[in-house]
C-alpha cells in the first residue's frame, strides 16, 4: 500500500521553541559556513529546511512513551527538534561529523543523547525506532543493517529510486534483490514524496517518506546467507529466464525441477524472468535449496 501524504502538525503547532534549529535555506548555509562544514557533493549531503517535512517523519515513528528510538544522521537538528516535541525517546543521535555532533549537543543539551560516528561502524544501541534522513550514497547500506538488526520499525527519507525498489511489486522494473530483502524482514509502506526544494544544498532527485515494519517470529528461510546467495545469482542477469538461471544453482542434474516443484513455482517456469515471480516464491525456493 502505497500513500502519498501523511499527517502533520499545524504551523503554530511547530513553532521552535525551547530548541531552535535553522529552518531556512539561508539559516542553514549560514548555520553550516560558522560550523566550518561544507555539504560533501561525494555523499549526496542535504540538510533539510522544511519542518513540516521533518514533523510528518516523527509523526510516523509511532513507540510507545519512554521506548527508545535512534536518529541516524542529526545534521543540524531538526528532524531532531521534531522527535523531541513529539516526547520521544529517550533519543540517541547517530552524527559523523564531529563539528555537527558539538553542535546538536549544544543545541539539546542533556534531552538528547548523540553518538559520534559513522552509523555503519558504531555499535547502535537497541531500540524500538530507527529514524533518518539518509545521504544518497549510504542510504542502501544503512537500512539494510537495520532490517538485519530486526528494528521494529524504521522510518527512513531517501531518494525515490531507493523508495521504490524496496516496495516494488513483482513485474515491475524496480522489483529485485533489494525487494526481497526487505521482503524478508519485513513490510514497507510509502508515503509522502519530498521535493527537492525541501533541502539544502538542492539535490537533483526526488525523495520520499517511507516505513519498514519488522516480521515478527522466524524468518521465512532457514538461512540468510543462503537466501542471498541465490537472489545475488538470480538478479545479476535478470534479462534471463529462470530456466537459464537456476540450473546454475542445482547441486546436480534435474535438481533445479525438483527445487521448483518443492517450493511450488508455476509450472511455466523457466520461460519467467527473475522479476515475475513474488517474493514467497523465492522464500520457498530458499527452503528446498536448503533441503537440496
Amino acid at each position: 500500500m502505497s500513500r502519498t501524504s501523511t499527517a502533520s502538525s499545524s504551523p503554530r503547532e511547530l513553532e521552535r521553541g525551547p530548541y531552535p534549529v535553522p529552518e531556512r535555506p539561508e539559516e542553514v548555509r549560514a548555520t553550516l559556513e560558522s560550523l566550518g562544514v561544507r555539504p560533501s557533493r561525494s555523499l549526496g549531503q542535504s540538510f533539510l529546511v522544511d519542518p513540516f517535512v521533518a514533523d510528518a517523519e516523527a509523526a510516523l515513528v509511532e513507540v510507545p512513551p519512554g521506548q527508545p528510538v535512534v536518529e541516524v544522521g542529526g545534521g543540524l537538528g531538526l528532524l531532531t527538534a521534531a522527535l523531541v516535541r513529539r516526547r520521544l525517546g529517550p533519543l540517541t543521535v547517530i552524527e559523523r561529523d564531529p563539528r555537527l555532533a558539538r553542535h546538536l549537543r549544544r543545541v539539546f543539551g542533556a534531552r538528547v543523547h548523540v553518538l559520534e560516528g559513522d552509523a555503519r561502524r558504531v555499535g547502535l544501541p537497541s531500540s524500538e525506532a530507527v529514524v533518518g534522513n539518509l545521504p544518497f550514497s549510504v542510504a542502501t547500506p544503512i537500512l539494510l543493517d537495520q532490517l538485519a538488526r530486526r528494528v521494529p520499525r524504521v522510518v527512513f527519507l531517501v531518494q525515490e529510486e531507493v523508495a521504490a525498489r524496496l516496495a516494488a511489486a513483482p513485474g515491475s522494473k524496480q522489483f529485485g534483490r533489494l525487494t526481497l530483502i526487505a521482503r524478508l524482514y519485513g513490510e514497507v509502506e510509502l508515503f509522502r514524496r519530498v521535493a527537492p526544494a525541501a533541502f539544502y544544498p538542492v539535490p537533483e532527485v526526488t525523495s520520499r517518506i517511507g516505513v519498514h515494519r519488522a516480521r515478527t517470529g522466524a524468518l521465512p528461510v532457514p538461512s540468510v546467507p543462503e537466501f542471498e546467495q541465490l537472489t545475488q545469482a538470480l538478479f545479476s542477469s535478470r534479462r534471463k529466464q529462470l530456466g537459464n538461471l537456476l540450473p546454475r544453482l542445482a547441486p546436480s542434474e534435474g535438481a533445479a525441477d525438483r527445487m521448483a516443484d518443492a517450493a511450488g513455482w508455476p509450472a511455466g517456469w523457466r520461460r519467467l524472468r527473475p522479476e515475475n515471480l513474488a517474493p514467497e516464491a523465492y522464500f520457498a525456493l530458499a527452503r528446498a535449496y536448503h533441503r537440496a
